[in-house]
């Protein structure tokens, strides 16, 4: 197991990568996870050098497109910091941005706490802690050259390919009375129509936020009331470019967008 001062010098080496917007071919040997469990510390280290506040969480690889986009096996979990939030309808830099892919998604608010415990969380019990539903557009990076080559435990100390993230306004529609799993959003770029669906989603948008929480619960981490999570990608990862627009229409339960400089 890496000891604080790996973990703490791996941590520094991926938060200057973010900073200079540069990138790795992989961390040095010694600094190197060699699991899930040592990929995590290192991403709780990024959280505590980082210059925002903690916002919520990220599913990476929830659907079969994503986990060949990076080439795992199953999904990871990563931290939303506030200064990578952009407004709905606003503009997401494309500087150091390699992996340059944009993904809608749905995204949960959490109405209160759902705190470690010895047995994992029901889907009911996590959905029964939701405040409210909102569209989502992610547009993730990572701080490894080969992003598809550098494996689980570095992905996951990479922050799980956080990058940006674009929350819709909270749906007036209840959410909870639709079924998820096929719903088809709309989407919008350079004139095409793409046609994302909630089955995508871990198989089920809720089943995967579930996941998100017991994912938590097993590293002794709360999933607290206010935290946004974004469930992963109803759509194979679409190709962006500066100048683009994209737009994600979820029916009734809203509307999300964002533009490339």
């Amino acid at each position: 197991m890496l000891d604080e001062n790996q973990i703490a010098a791996a941590s520094h080496v991926l938060v200057k990568h973010w900073r200079d917007g540069t990138k790795l071919d992989a961390l040095q040997a010694p600094l190197r996870p060699r699991s899930r469990a040592e990929g995590y510390a290192i991403q709780a280290a990024l959280e505590r050098q980082s210059s925002g506040t903690l916002f919520g969480w990220k599913i990476a690889a929830t659907s079969e497109a994503g986990q060949k986009h990076i080439n795992v096996a199953g999904p990871m979990a990563g931290r939303i910091m506030n200064d990578t939030v952009i407004a709905d309808g606003g503009t997401a830099s494309m500087k150091g941005n390699e992996m340059r892919v944009g993904e809608p998604e749905f995204a949960f608010r959490m109405g209160r706490d759902l705190p470690p415990r010895a047995t994992p969380y029901t889907v009911e019990e996590v959905l029964a802690a939701v405040g409210t539903l909102h569209p989502a557009i992610e547009i993730p990076d990572s701080r490894f050259v080969d992003f598809a080559g550098a494996g689980e435990a570095q992905l996951i100390a990479d922050n799980a390919c956080a990058h940006l993230f674009v929350l819709g306004a909270a749906t007036s529609a209840d959410w909870r009375a639709i079924d998820l799993v096929e719903e088809r959003p709309q989407v919008t770029l350079r004139g095409e129509r793409y046609i994302g669906h909630g089955k995508n989603v871990l198989g089920d948008p809720r089943i995967a936020l579930a996941w998100l929480a017991n994912e938590l619960r097993g590293l002794g981490i709360t999933l607290r009331a206010g935290e946004v999570v974004t469930t992963g990608t109803c759509h194979p990862p679409l190709a962006i470019q500066a100048g683009d627009h994209l737009a994600a229409d979820f029916g009734v339960l809203g509307k999300v967008s964002v533009g490339f400089a």
